[in-house]
């Protein structure tokens, strides 16, 4: 479908891949096209660094057997080499929002050739922000782009987003357009308290936290009790985070505790969830490493859609929230999206729970 030239929306479950058909999509063109020049003729926009290197992993795969070049720009690390790279005229260039803005501002390159677009993990840089970020960089390439728009999950704002930036998209859906987990995955919920979370941790694994701190407290009692784990999260340099991932995936360090700046890392065996992330759409992400709570019943949704058992202790938090709270959590969601539409101040709901009274 991207072969024709018609714009792109691709929905599937993380490790069905989309890196291929996007690279495949990509230098299929570029081989007939001219490789150097002012700017890059492709732009990928990915989320996070590690996502971002990635991608430049199996771009220089491609591009080893081709003249086409392609280069990784993403913050944390130093300017020069990158400044570099866009001056010298890559084809291809992989970037986090950030970081490229950093480079458009300073005339280190520019988007004018841009004519191949590519949003990877839309709805993870949704849920980062970025984006005005987005909004500002496609306000700067060619209108007649041809975009593929790729995403694990279909939220209504990935969808109202896509409606800005895609014209006449094909629309391709792997499995369900609502949030659902890769059916390959065992997932285990166990419902414990915080005081027995630290003993569940003990084998290799990929632990995610919801802080930096609890990142790096879990991990000084790892090493404390003689398992060599390490962590990573976004206060650490690039070359440090680098070295970590290094060490991990080389088996040297058995466990690696992180935000989710890891949640790309690939062909992990076991994924702990040591908090539960803060969006179900962060979980399905996390959990997706292993496949290569918001409102009553969606966690459960999930578990059973994936053909998972549901624990009675699971099942018995989901029926504390009442049908009536619910719709509330409904209603508020729908009134701050179409707030949002009409172009008025952002509204956020920061803070939801329950107290002593009751629910706020």
């Amino acid at each position: 479908m991207a072969l024709k030239g018609r714009d792109l929306v691709g929905i599937a479950e993380t490790g069905s891949g989309k890196t291929l058909a996007f690279h495949w999509w990509i230098f299929g063109f570029l081989f007939y096209s001219p490789v150097y020049g002012d700017g890059p003729i492709a732009l990928i926009l990915a989320p996070t660094r590690e996502l971002a290197v990635q991608i430049q992993e199996e771009a220089s795969k491609f591009g080893s057997h081709s003249n086409i070049r392609s280069t990784c720009i993403y913050g944390g690390a130093p300017k020069g080499p990158q400044i570099r790279d866009l001056k010298r005229g890559f084809s291809i260039v992989i970037a986090t929002p950030g970081r490229l803005i950093d480079m458009l501002e300073a005339c280190h390159t520019n988007l004018r050739r841009v004519t191949y677009l590519v949003m990877d993990e839309a709805d993870r840089m949704l849920d980062m922000g970025f984006e005005p970020q987005i909004k500002k960089i496609i306000s700067q390439i060619r209108p007649d782009r041809q975009t593929l728009y790729w995403s694990a999950t279909w939220p209504r704002e990935v969808e109202t987003l896509a409606r800005q930036f895609l014209h006449n998209p094909y629309k391709v859906i792997i499995g369900s357009p609502e949030l659902k987990a890769n059916q390959s995955i065992n997932q285990i919920v166990e419902v414990i308290s915080e005081h027995e979370k630290y003993p569940r941790c003990a084998f290799r694994i990929l632990v995610f936290l919801e802080t930096k701190k609890g990142c790096d407290q879990v991990t000084r009692q790892l090493r404390m009790d003689g398992w060599p784990a390490l962590s990573i999260h976004g206060d650490k340099p690039q070359a440090e985070r680098d070295w970590v991932l290094s060490e991990f995936k080389s088996g040297n360090s058995p466990v690696m505790t992180a935000t989710d700046v890891a949640a790309h890392v690939k062909d992990i065996k076991c994924v702990i969830n040591y908090d539960f992330p803060g969006t179900l759409e962060d979980y399905v992400h996390r959990i997706g490493r292993t496949g290569r709570a918001g409102a009553k019943g969606i966690l459960i949704k999930i578990l059973r859609e994936a053909g998972q058992a549901v624990s009675p202790a699971l099942l018995a938090m989901s029926h504390s929230v009442s049908p009536v709270l619910e719709l509330w959590i409904d209603l508020i969601h729908l009134l701050t999206l179409e707030w949002s539409s009409l172009g008025w101040p952002n509204l956020t709901l920061v803070e939801f729970g329950q107290s002593s009274s009751g629910w706020r």
